[in-house]
């Protein structure tokens, strides 16, 4: 091939491999053209093989019945795929002994590197990884060790999340699946930003609005109609996952109370049923298209080896609010409206 494009074969493997800034566009082309004349087919057994790799990175998530986890695990494949690489998930069930195992050296052997979604390990956990293999961690909490580590900006879309209910005019706004904002948990950091808000408005927070519970549909409904069971006053429900949101819409439905007019919802996550809820769903979107690039190209930069070397990488892309009817009039709504983060 490399005769045909009239090249060196260190240029048609640098396009092969997805390193376009080492070659123009005009000598990329050339050899995109000569790999369409010859049908060229890349073996990426024997291309693995000759690289010491399986050609397989290892996923571990801790649901498998999330739409959150599901969305983001098909997106890492796809864009694993686009470079030839085959993604494998596995089940923790967010418990750490699962985790920890994941990333034993044993289990590592049968994968590239592998990236882990972690729900319940800390650092002290991590420190007794000795793992030779790359590891990007997924998650939500800054942790010191010595891994990759994609985050999730939990505290600054809450507190978007809060500001525009704040803005719309509520007052008494419950937290629905909240926890302690002294935890480094998705609950108790989404409940730090939403006090982080409220604390910039002026707004003292009632405890009795931060309503512990699971992050299911099922959990979020019998959250709320709890909440509605002891008569606590409230206009506004921000939700710390879309799930419980959704949840939160029923029970408020069979409440005989009107969303937005008697009680705004907010949830997190923009899973595509948040769009197709009645009212739609306003809701804080983690920018997983950007996290799933992120997660891959880190990945890929520690597989190919051949840059300079690259540091502990720590990432967070902003979160952006997307407003839809739940919130909002439908006089008020334009389609795709965002704030607060990209496109906004």
């Amino acid at each position: 091939m490399a005769t045909h494009a009239g090249v060196s074969h260190q240029t048609v493997s640098n396009v092969l491999n997805g390193r376009a800034s080492r070659v123009s566009d005009a000598t990329r082309e050339r050899v995109v053209a000569s790999i369409s004349a010859l049908d060229y087919r890349m073996n990426q057994s024997a291309r693995s093989l000759r690289r010491g790799r399986t050609g397989t990175v290892g996923l571990a998530l801790p649901s498998f019945d999330s739409e959150y986890y599901g969305a983001f695990a098909e997106a890492l494949m796809v864009r694993f795929a686009d470079r030839g690489i085959r993604l494998v998930a596995e089940h923790t069930g967010g418990i750490v002994s699962a985790e920890i195992s994941a990333l034993a050296s044993s289990h590592l052997d049968a994968y590239d590197g592998f990236v882990l979604a972690l729900a319940a390990g800390d650092a002290e956990h991590l420190d007794r990884i000795e793992a030779a293999k790359p590891i990007v961690l997924v998650g939500e909490r800054a942790l010191a060790n010595r891994f990759d580590h994609l985050l999730m900006d939990n505290v600054g879309g809450a507190r978007r999340a809060t500001e525009h209910l704040l803005q719309r005019g509520a007052r008494r706004i419950v937290v629905l699946g909240g926890a302690a904002a002294e935890e480094e948990s998705m609950p108790g950091l989404r409940t730090r930003g939403h006090l982080e808000a409220l604390s910039a408005a002026g707004i003292d927070p009632d405890p009795a609005l931060i309503l512990p519970s699971g992050f299911t549909q099922a959990a979020g409904c019998d959250g709320l109609r709890s909440l509605l069971a002891r008569d606590h006053r409230f206009d506004a429900v921000f939700a710390v996952t879309d799930a419980a949101a959704l949840g939160a819409l029923r029970a408020l439905a069979d409440a005989g109370l009107r969303v937005p007019d008697d009680v705004q919802v907010v949830g997190f996550d923009n899973i595509a049923a948040a769009a197709h809820s009645t009212p739609r769903l306003t809701t804080v979107d983690p920018n997983n298209a950007a996290r799933a690039d992120s997660v891959v190209e880190l990945m890929m930069a520690r597989l190919d080896g051949d840059s300079a070397p690259l540091g502990r990488q720590v990432i967070m892309h902003p979160a952006a609010l997307v407003e839809r009817e739940s919130t909002l009039s439908r006089q008020q709504i334009e389609p795709g409206r965002r704030r607060g983060g990209p496109g906004a």
